[in-house]
């Protein structure tokens, strides 16, 4: 049988298949946990260890001694993805109540889901996304691309914004393991080629106990408006890193359209701040629910329009500023996520 395969042809599937499972299983069995404990229960329910190796494995695959070049497209993507995402945040805060919105079409929409949706890049897209065109300087962007997983860039982008209050422990805490990784992944090159391969390896796990988190109608219910959320991330969030690029670095922009995603990872960043801050608790079920759809739709949408950028630069010879000879870190080809 061809369970992965098939699988795979969903958009971020290794991601939203066993999220959905575990939405399931709350929805009809929210039970299912406490009855049989033990390790089954610890999967459904073990979301912050599963997160916090997940991170560190991530952290393996990135090598501080990146090239200039590279260092420059990374960083100008990195800081231009949190710097967008804590004005979209701070704007929206003047308007949006801090316990989101509660009725009417727009019922779920949030600061938290904004600055969470628009912050992190998914990584394995993006990496994919320049492979396929044959960039192999962008791609090695990725590396800095993927420091915006986890919750601990959007507590830094919330605390900026003024919108959230969190303990510097509580901070640090997130970023340790991601840290570690970082450390020894750079001192080691066996480290890297060890631990890198196994970030697609935990992403069905956190998804199965974030789904666990959740109630199917929530899911359901946010179809339409996650749908509007993914198109607004891809086309707004993907323009402002295309002027970045474009001006900021001298390449063509194609890097910065294909840097419009929202990661899998994201998915998990709701529930994370709400333990840390319970401000955001009320929020954290329809702000998951709703970053899970936005991460379907730019997993489809954010390669066709990054394809169609690149097609358009060529034809109006906007440069691509290919430099030789450019040390390229570590490719971890991970699933979508």
């Amino acid at each position: 049988m061809k369970i992965k395969a098939s699988i795979e042809k969903i958009p971020g599937g290794m991601m939203i298949v066993p999220l959905f499972i575990g939405a399931l299983l709350h929805t009809f069995a929210p039970n299912t946990a406490e009855f049989f404990g033990g390790f089954t229960g610890a999967m459904l329910t073990g979301t912050g260890t599963i997160l916090a190796v997940f991170f560190f494995c991530i952290g393996t695959t990135i090598d501080v001694r990146s090239s200039g070049y590279i260092a420059k497209k990374g960083l100008t993507l990195l800081s231009g993805k949190v710097l967008f995402a804590a004005l979209i945040g701070y704007i929206a805060s003047l308007f949006i109540p801090a316990e989101g919105i509660q009725s009417g079409f727009f019922a779920g929409i949030s600061v938290l889901v904004l600055i969470a949706a628009m912050n992190e890049t998914n990584g394995g897209l993006y990496l994919a996304v320049m492979n396929h065109l044959g960039r192999k300087e962008d791609a090695a962007g990725f590396c800095f691309i993927s420091i915006e997983s986890g919750p601990f860039m959007t507590m830094v982008t919330l605390g900026v914004a003024g919108l959230g209050t969190f303990p510097w422990q509580a901070i640090v805490s997130t970023l340790i393991p991601f840290a570690l990784g970082i450390l020894l992944g750079s001192l080691d090159k066996d480290i890297r080629k060890f631990f890198g391969p196994a970030v697609p390896i935990f992403i069905p796990f956190f998804a199965l106990s974030l789904g666990y988190a959740l109630n199917l109608g929530m899911l359901v219910k946010s179809g339409l408006l996650g749908i509007l959320l993914g198109i607004t991330v891809a086309v707004v969030s993907g323009g402002f890193l295309y002027v970045l690029d474009r001006f900021v670095t001298g390449s063509d922009g194609v890097a910065g359209v294909a840097a419009g995603s929202t990661a899998g990872a994201a998915v998990a960043v709701p529930f994370a701040i709400a333990e840390i801050d319970p401000s955001f608790a009320g929020v954290a079920e329809s702000a998951t629910a709703l970053i899970a759809t936005c991460v379907i739709v730019t997993a489809v949408l954010t390669p066709l329009l990054t394809t169609w950028v690149a097609k358009k630069s060529k034809e109006k010879g906007i440069p691509e500023k290919k430099l030789p000879k450019q040390p390229i870190v570590d490719e971890i080809k991970a699933e979508a996520s």
